[in-house]
């Protein structure tokens, strides 16, 4: 170890609540982006999105899935209609629109690498919120190399 590397234990309290935050921050946009898929999804098959629907497709209880959808909606990535459901704003389109695409990328590299389909699913969902667009872009090169 030199001498500026300080290993995390030591780490000024400044420096560790940075990365704490940008990891929570992170998280957060992960999950943003996982609503705004699915309220997509949904409005692709049925037309609309309804709250109920989209908590159990993503596994949470119906005031959690509130709370996600209030957020997407300050951040003006989604609206709401009484008795109706949540749709998404232009925004917010091209938000879930983005996330597919980089899912799609996602899980297609894995399986060229030679990651069995239902595992590569899985993984991207991680993966998809977290790749840089640099490595995007690489995998999206060797993917077109490959075919």
């Amino acid at each position: 170890m030199t001498d500026h590397e300080i290993p995390t234990e030591e780490a000024p309290p400044s420096e560790q609540a940075g990365r704490f935050a940008r990891a929570r921050e992170a998280q957060a946009k992960a999950v943003l982006e996982d609503y705004a898929e699915m309220i997509g999804d949904l409005i692709a098959v049925h037309g609309e999105a309804r709250v109920a629907d989209i908590a159990e497709r993503m596994g949470v209880a119906h005031p959690t899935a509130t709370k996600a959808i209030a957020r997407l909606k300050r951040e003006g990535l989604a609206t709401s209609r009484p008795y109706r459901g949540v749709f998404l704003t232009e925004a917010g389109a091209a938000l879930a629109d983005s996330v597919r695409a980089r899912h799609r990328t996602v899980v297609d590299l894995l399986v060229a690498v030679g990651v069995p389909r239902t595992t590569a699913e899985v993984d991207a969902e991680g993966i998809e919120h977290h790749v840089s667009h640099r490595t995007l872009s690489a995998f999206e090169a060797f993917l077109a190399d490959k075919g």
